[in-house]
């Protein structure tokens, strides 16, 4: 069954191959910016809520608006590679949303194949060339029966054939030879665009595998550390990361790096290990820019993810702000054991079902008790139980709790400068209905985040 297609200003979205392509330019894209770009189609010159977006193409799943920004910067560069860099596919419409602004016409599955066949050499050429001998052959004089000559005039007809033949097969030879030509021109021209590589994007990948013990919460200390890469180098590098830990489709990328992390059961002395494998390759020559391997412990989860950054400053050329190191010290706790199960609970954060939520506001409670100090755990149970009082109403004894949680909190130093505080507020004031602050404080949070 084909599936529908569309053309977008000059763009021609295929969902079917998650490519968008037009003159001389073909880019694959994610499948999440595949559906959000057909989604904008299906709905031309209407303004788009972030709520509406999050409903239709996330379905649901419960993601912040920062992803929704960062996809459609994602879809807006697309749009405009090789084209004009002013043109203006979607448009924000301040406080409401998004819309898209190009035209939308919607076609067959095949019709790019018509236009490409279009740019092939026309078949008149036998055409062309055959009236003449058709002419040729009509004007052969042809003489009474009683005076033409049995030996020599009946070779004519022969001739004037032989040659229209020797015409017919010469201009379908030079008809097949453009056609092989240009078919053997448009696949170059693919795979020279599949080759075209943003030196400043990086792809974050997981491997995942079961080879190794305490899987689970190696695997969340693993995605955590994709996570927490993604998040600022995004907010505070010229780099463009995108978080492929969770995304089990193997596609060409346009990123110009790929950073892989994985757990590697190897021999190690006498003994079998197991060891994250932290590699970082440049997809333009392949070479390895950055090869490490750590074996997770219970006392060196901190020293990992601080040796980690530190390379990764070193071998991007990347230096990091105050800034960014002021997020990283919000990991900081004495008991380095809290750094593994914290990420687990993010994890759980994002199901963001009943039952996970529940397990996750378990997972921090218990790191709170261990480690009073660690207030950025503390930011994330208050987060969590918002959270579920917007799912599932609390009871008196639950409100009182949490409205002390909210007391606690802003007495945190500095809390102000973290977004999952004002993430906090905004879950809490859409539960109470006052839409306006709700978008004042979600800006904050997204202004932290940018």
């Amino acid at each position: 069954m084909q599936q529908p297609v569309v053309r977008i200003g000059e763009w021609l979205v295929t969902p079917s191959v998650n490519q968008i392509s037009r003159q001389g330019r073909q880019i694959t894209l994610e499948p999440r910016l595949i559906d959000l770009l057909m989604y904008f189609a299906h709905h031309p010159d209407e303004v788009l809520s972030r709520d509406n977006i999050i409903d239709h193409v996330w379905m649901r799943t419960i993601v912040t608006n920062h992803v929704v920004t960062q996809s459609i910067s994602e879809l807006r560069k697309s749009l405009r590679d090789g084209g004009d860099s002013n043109a203006e596919y979607i448009v924000t419409v301040p406080k409401r949303g998004y819309k898209l602004t190009a035209p939308v016409i919607w076609c067959e599955e095949n019709s790019d194949e018509i236009d490409n066949s279009s740019t092939s050499p026309p078949p008149p050429i036998a055409a062309t060339n055959a009236e003449p001998t058709e002419g040729v052959t009509a004007a052969t004089p042809v003489p009474p029966a009683s005076l033409q000559t049995p030996t020599k005039k009946a070779k004519k007809p022969r001739i004037a054939a032989f040659w229209t033949w020797v015409m017919f097969l010469l201009s379908l030879a030079t008809l097949v030879v453009f056609i092989v030509m240009s078919v053997v021109d448009h696949n170059a021209a693919v795979t020279k665009t599949r080759l075209l590589l943003n030196p400043r994007d990086i792809d974050v990948r997981f491997e995942g595998g079961n080879s190794c013990n305490n899987w689970v919460s190696q695997e969340s200390y693993a995605i955590g550390l994709g996570g927490l890469i993604t998040d600022l180098l995004n907010t505070y590098s010229t780099f463009m990361v995108h978080d492929k830990t969770n995304y089990r489709v193997n596609e060409p990328s346009s990123s110009g790096k790929t950073l892989t992390i994985q757990f590697v059961n190897q021999r190690h002395y006498r003994a079998q290990q197991c060891f994250m494998s932290v590699v970082l390759i440049d997809n333009a020559d392949g070479s390895t820019m950055l090869d490490k391997r750590y074996f997770v412990t219970n006392t060196n989860q901190l020293s990992i993810q601080d040796d980690l950054f530190n390379s990764l400053s070193f071998v991007l050329t990347q230096p990091w702000p105050n800034r960014m190191r002021e997020q990283l010290a919000l990991f900081r706790t004495p008991q380095n054991t809290a750094l593994m199960r914290f990420y687990e609970a993010r994890q759980l954060i994002l199901s963001g079902d009943a039952q996970a939520l529940g397990k996750a506001s378990d997972i921090l409670n218990g790191i709170i008790k261990e480690t009073p100090d660690f207030n950025y755990a503390y930011e994330y149970k208050v987060l969590v139980d918002v959270l579920r009082q917007s799912q599932q109403p609390f009871d008196k004894e639950q409100v009182a709790a949490l409205n002390e949680e909210f007391k606690k909190i802003d007495q945190i130093p500095g809390v102000e400068k973290t977004s999952v505080y004002y993430k906090i507020k905004t879950v809490d004031l859409l539960g109470k209905g006052d839409i306006d602050a709700a978008y004042e404080e979600i800006n904050k949070s997204i202004e932290l985040e940018m």
